[in-house]
């Protein structure tokens, strides 16, 4: 398609934008007398301005509303740091997102700042159309660790996968899986028969349908919940920072 060349649309703009506030301003009045064509101007952008806020406060609302459809932690569930904790982060994760590989990073930072006051629910959104294949089986290779190892089995694969792979489908499934395997003493006949199985794609189904009822639409996607059950969405891969931040607001 041709685009038209940039003076050409100013001037086009231009007129579009004068016709509109003739015939929508026109009738405008200010202490009696018809608005000058500055006036007009300086009112169509407070309006827009203000639709734009309330728009964005309307969107405000609605993520609250959907947070609150987080899941409670279940035995289903991974756990990392003080299971009594009065903070939960819940991690929406896909092993194949660079941005998940860095916040992984942030979140072990913020469970060593707070040893006693947080702990971090680790649950699967692989994005296949983002990550075909790939982020789902590398969801039930965790799941496959968690198996035959348990819980802490879960965390290093987790750890570990993030530390050697790459991320964007780049990563060589092939090569990666025996290593992690072998490194952490797993019996690779039965990971590699639990790899097969399916036995694990309905709990990853499970969580992805939650990240998306929470209104997840990218990952990294949080939601720390305080001891009170208030709830802070997380979007992306916040800094550690930024967690500590929100860490001190909701305990203070």
């Amino acid at each position: 398609m041709e685009k038209i060349n940039i003076p050409m649309a100013i001037i086009i703009g231009a007129i579009i934008l004068s016709i509109g506030l003739g015939f929508g301003l026109s009738n405008s009045k200010k202490g009696g007398e018809s608005l000058s064509f500055a006036d007009q101007l300086e009112q169509y952008q407070q309006e827009q301005q203000e639709a734009q806020l309330e728009a964005q406060r309307q969107e405000e609302e609605e993520a609250k509303k959907l947070v609150e459809n987080v899941n409670p932690i279940s035995d289903q569930d991974h756990v990392r740091g003080n299971p009594d904790a009065p903070i939960t982060v819940y991690e929406y994760s896909d092993y194949e997102c660079p941005f998940c590989k860095r916040f992984h990073t942030t979140m072990k930072e913020v469970l060593e700042k707070y040893p006693n006051d947080v702990n971090w629910v680790y649950r699967h959104a692989p994005l296949e159309s983002l990550h075909p294949v790939k982020a789902q089986r590398e969801a039930v290779a965790a799941e496959c660790a968690a198996e035959l190892g348990g819980d802490d089995a879960f965390w290093t694969f987790s750890d570990r996968f993030f530390e050697l792979t790459p991320s964007n489908n780049r990563t060589e499934l092939e090569t990666v899986f025996p290593q992690i395997v072998k490194e952490m003493g797993l019996n690779q006949s039965q990971f590699n028969e639990c790899l097969e199985s399916g036995r694990h794609d309905d709990k990853i189904a499970s969580d992805l349908e939650n990240f998306m009822e929470t209104g997840g639409r990218g990952t990294p996607w949080s939601i720390l919940v305080t001891e009170s059950g208030e709830k802070f969405p997380i979007n992306g891969a916040q800094p550690a920072a930024a967690i500590s931040q929100i860490i001190e607001a909701a305990t203070n």
